[in-house]
């Protein structure tokens, strides 16, 4: 087990650190968390972990080898760093260049470039033979200023959030403004704990968002939508990426067409652009809730979003789901989303 910090997004409130969790988990990785800042997790798991949070993730930022925890004080850090061995992680003749990141108002703007200068200094003065490089370093250190803290450790990973502007929805080429972002997408295809090869099913699949971030993690992706139009859309979506996915299929979400899936991520109709052909959201969620179940073995899951005032806990509850946690995303004045997981519950086990 290593000593591990997780930069993320901080969209969303605890959605960053739920995607996070359930990559590791889903990906069979034990952790244990240290302990929770703003916009910053630290723990201990697999060093391996990193390799999939980075492939799977679409909130955490940055994964880093911890070397050093402390406060955020110009004394503290030079302390901290005059006891780290700077020699284990960096070798005779390697360059390096130090990063930092300032969270929100716990420090001054210029706070990380002042922080960066004096971590070069010290790295410099540590180990001997080693040279600073900002243009191509044979190491990055990185270190995070939050809850008046200073995390810092060794760069593993960094993850862009360019990939998922590419496929924001008006990107593709078959648009709808109901559309979920890509970003969003791949979350709650990380809360349903889907894996490579399994079956991820989208019953309102709409523009496909949910089919093409299940097709990038290696999941086999079935969309399915009640309008011809959407269906055929999210075909020329997919294929737009180079994409194919396991089916896509024109039916009712309420009567699903299938026998077994291993997990269901969705986004129902709701809101201001979205069509429910003459039915209301609720009945709507029951539906493919109730329609969903029989797909489920016991402890699979289903990530669903609706609108929060919908209560979608307790529909969950009496079709027989156990909760298993709710974020919530702002979209406009008028809608917050919320982002439901639920459980199919073992019947052996009750």
């Amino acid at each position: 087990m290593a000593k591990l910090f997780f930069l993320l997004s901080g969209e969303f409130g605890s959605l960053s650190l739920a995607e996070l969790k359930a990559i590791l988990e889903t990906e069979g990785f034990g952790y244990s968390i240290v302990e929770k800042l703003d916009q910053t997790v630290r723990l201990e798991a697999d060093v391996e972990c990193v390799k999939q949070v980075y492939l799977r993730s679409s909130y955490t930022r940055v994964c880093g080898l911890e070397l050093f925890t402390c406060d955020a004080t110009d004394a503290a850090i030079t302390e901290a760093a005059d006891k780290t061995d700077f020699g284990a992680v960096l070798k005779k003749d390697e360059t390096f260049e130090v990063r930092v990141r300032r969270v929100k108002e716990y420090t001054t703007k210029e706070a990380h470039m002042h922080y960066e200068r004096l971590l070069g200094t010290l790295i410099l003065r540590n180990v001997p033979h080693v040279k600073v490089n900002l243009e191509n370093p044979s190491k990055t250190f990185y270190g995070v200023l939050t809850n008046n803290k200073f995390i810092f450790g060794l760069k593993l990973a960094e993850i862009t959030p360019k990939p998922f502007v590419e496929r924001r929805a008006r990107k593709k080429p078959f648009f709808h403004p109901s559309a979920m972002n890509a970003k969003l997408a791949r979350c709650m295809v990380n809360l349903a704990h889907a894996r490579q090869g399994d079956y991820v099913l989208d019953p309102f699949c709409g523009t496909g968002s949910t089919a093409i971030e299940a097709t990038f993690i290696g999941a086999r992706a079935i969309a399915v939508d009640v309008q011809r139009r959407m269906a055929e859309g999210a075909k020329q979506n997919l294929k737009h990426f180079s994409l194919d996915s396991e089916a896509i299929v024109v039916a009712d979400a309420r009567k699903l067409p299938f026998v077994k899936v291993d997990c269901v991520v969705t986004d129902p109709p709701y809101g201001r652009s979205a069509t429910t052909l003459k039915s209301n959201t609720k009945t709507i969620v029951e539906g493919v809730l109730a329609s969903a179940h029989p797909l489920l073995s016991g402890g699979q899951r289903i990530c669903i979003a609706s609108p929060k005032t919908l209560g979608i806990k307790q529909v969950g509850k009496k079709l027989g789901y156990r909760h298993v946690e709710s974020h919530f995303a702002y979209v406009h004045r008028t809608l917050t989303r919320e982002i439901a997981v639920f459980e199919k519950e073992d019947q052996k086990a009750t």
